[in-house]
C-alpha cells in the first residue's frame, strides 16, 4: 500500500513539473488573407504575476505554427527552464517580407502592427527590446533577421538556423518569385529583400547575434560568405559551423544553442 501511495505521489509530481501552458490563438489582420495562427507557450511562473522575456521562432518553407513544436517536443519545459514566452507565427511562404507584388501577404507589417503588439496586450511578456529576441530554421532564419535588422527597436536578439540567408543564388525556388516577382528583370528587388545585402543595417543595429548552419547545408556556402562579411564590417555576432545537414535532426539541436544564448543576454 505504502508503494502504491508512494509511486502516485511520484507521478503526481512528475506531470506538475511542467506546468507551462500552450495557447493555440489566432490574431486578426488586415494585412494577410486571413487571420493568422499562432502557438504561444507561457511558462509556468507566469501564475505567480512575474513577467518574461519572450522569443519567436519562426518556421521554414512549407511549415506552420506548429512546426517547431514538432522539431523539438520539449519547448514547453525548455520554456520554463529559462523562463521565457515562446511565440510561434506561421511563415506562409513569405519570407516574412512585405510582398511588393502581393497586397494580401504583408508578413513584415503583420509583425510589427498586429502580432508584437497582441503578445504584448495578452501574455505576461516584457514590453522591451532587449527583452526580445526572434530566430528561425531556413526561410524562418532569414526572416529572423530580416525583420531584427531593420527593427532593431523591437527586436533587440536575432538568430538564425540552417538560414538561406543570401536568397540570390536560388532563383526559382521555394516561391520568392511569387512573393518578389520574377528574378529576370527585377534583380534590385530581389537584391534589397536578401539579408546579405543589409551589412551596413547591420552596422548601425546594434543587435546580439547568433546564427549557425551545417557544414553539408545547401545553405552552408552563403552563411560561411555572411559571417565573412559581417567580420570584415566589425558586427559582433556568434557563428557555428558544425556537420549536420538541412534537417530536423539538426535543428532539434541548433535551437538550443540559440535559447541558452538568449537567455545569457536576458539576464546580464
Amino acid at each position: 500500500m505504502k508503494k502504491a501511495i508512494l509511486s502516485i505521489f511520484v507521478l503526481i509530481c512528475a506531470a506538475s513539473a511542467w506546468a507551462f501552458h500552450t495557447d493555440t490563438i489566432k490574431v486578426a489582420t488586415q494585412h494577410l488573407e486571413t487571420a493568422m495562427d499562432v502557438t504561444v507557450i507561457v511558462p509556468d511562473k507566469a501564475a505567480q504575476g512575474q513577467r518574461f522575456p519572450t522569443v519567436y521562432l519562426l518556421n521554414g518553407y512549407g511549415g506552420d505554427h506548429r512546426a517547431w513544436g514538432n522539431v523539438r517536443n520539449n519547448l514547453g519545459e525548455l520554456a520554463d527552464n529559462y523562463g521565457m514566452v515562446m511565440v510561434m507565427p506561421d511563415g506562409r511562404d513569405s519570407w516574412y517580407w512585405d510582398s511588393p507584388v502581393d497586397p494580401k501577404m504583408q508578413m513584415e507589417t503583420f509583425f510589427m502592427v498586429d502580432l508584437v503588439p497582441y503578445i504584448d496586450k495578452h501574455y505576461p511578456t516584457i514590453d522591451d527590446a532587449s527583452k526580445r529576441a526572434i530566430t528561425g530554421l531556413s526561410m524562418g532564419g532569414h526572416g529572423a533577421l530580416w525583420l531584427a535588422v531593420r527593427h532593431p527597436n523591437v527586436f533587440g536578439l536575432a538568430g538564425s538556423t540552417s538560414g538561406g540567408v543570401n536568397i540570390l543564388p536560388f532563383p526559382g525556388r521555394w516561391r520568392m518569385a511569387e512573393r518578389l516577382g520574377a528574378y529576370e528583370g527585377n534583380e534590385q528587388v530581389w537584391r534589397e529583400h536578401t539579408v546579405a545585402s543589409l551589412i551596413p543595417l547591420f552596422k548601425n543595429a546594434n543587435l546580439k547575434i547568433i546564427f549557425d548552419c551545417g557544414a553539408d547545408d545547401f545553405f552552408a556556402e552563403v552563411n560561411d560568405r555572411f559571417h565573412h562579411e559581417l567580420l570584415n564590417a566589425k558586427v559582433p555576432h556568434e557563428y557555428i559551423s558544425r556537420p549536420g545537414n538541412h534537417s530536423g535532426a539538426y535543428w532539434k539541436n541548433s535551437i538550443l544553442y540559440h535559447l541558452l544564448f538568449f537567455s545569457e543576454a536576458f539576464n546580464k
